[in-house]
């Protein structure tokens, strides 16, 4: 092989894995639910430019949340089976190279976002990020209430969204927040418990780590699907959807909480692969729905 084409698979290697840090599946999702609550926030034309700036800035920061978190946790991921070749744990890339990368394309997308939007989308952003690599990631060693912090976060994209639109946190700011974070719990609970031999492995205090039989698990993803039921009709009453909204949202609600209720009375492994999968449809379907419906 020539060293032009040996230097240009090393180069394309290296990027990968840079890429990797950023976790762009997960991040995806970030992205499209800033998207989201741009969308809903928007009251008259869409601003192209806004919405690149914020969908742009958004999955930078995401992404340099995500590798912040890797570097802190690289001792984790060698431990576990489904993260151990992540780019850290195999010496691709060293904790140095991913800090630099990391708060790089962080403090890229927090000037993205304050010169492409305004400052109190990139003031939510940043929030969003201290909350996720300095409280949460270390918490997660320590309580299982790590959870409910995480949920913080990992709520706060449609946010970021809204405020591009408005420039302010309004309630229906909030109402969009209140459904991502109940929404989270119990898709992290079902992933939780199918992966609880690696999280326990890795010595994370979750409640599925702790749970031998899965009822406790079962009975905390029922209860945050029972909250969400009645936060999902909210947007309604907001002005956020029309009223065939409502109808949709408790019709996706109560498939929810069947399937976490499922979990709760027999959590087996294909009962929390049900709700997993029934948390990656419902948030999508939701979104679109209530997209649609502002039009009725």
């Amino acid at each position: 092989m020539k060293s032009g084409t040996v230097a240009l698979v090393t180069y394309r290697r290296r990027l990968a894995d840079f890429i990797a840090l950023t976790k762009p599946r997960l991040n995806s999702l970030v992205v499209a639910t800033t998207g989201v609550g741009y969308l809903l926030g928007v009251n008259a034309s869409i601003e192209i430019s806004v919405a690149l700036h914020v969908l742009l800035g958004a999955g930078l920061v995401a992404g340099g949340a995500a590798a912040l978190n890797q570097i802190a946790e690289r001792d984790i991921d060698e431990s576990m089976h489904r993260t151990r070749q992540r780019p850290i744990p195999t010496g691709r890339l060293t904790p140095t190279e991913a800090r630099l990368f990391a708060v790089g394309i962080s403090l890229m997308g927090l000037v993205e976002l304050a010169l492409g939007t305004n400052i109190v989308t990139a003031a939510v952003a940043a929030t969003t990020t201290i909350i996720y690599v300095a409280i949460y990631t270390p918490l997660k060693r320590r309580t299982s209430l790590a959870t409910i912090v995480g949920a913080i976060p990992g709520a706060l994209p449609p946010v970021i969204g809204w405020t591009a639109a408005r420039g302010a946190l309004t309630l229906e700011a909030w109402v969009l927040f209140g459904i991502v974070f109940f929404w989270q719990i119990p898709h992290f609970h079902a992933l939780s418990w199918m992966h609880r031999e690696d999280f326990r492995r890795a010595g994370l205090p979750l409640i599925a780590t702790q749970d031998e039989d899965g009822r406790r698990t079962g009975r905390h993803a029922a209860f945050f699907s029972l909250l969400l039921l009645p936060v999902s009709l909210i947007p309604t009453a907001v002005g956020l959807s029309g009223k065939p909204y409502l109808f949709f949202a408790g019709g996706l609600g109560l498939g929810f909480l069947f399937l976490a209720i499922q979990f709760m009375t027999t959590p087996t492994e294909t009962h929390a692969r049900r709700l997993f999968i029934g948390s990656l449809v419902y948030l999508p379907a939701l979104w679109v729905f209530l997209l649609a419906s502002r039009q009725w």
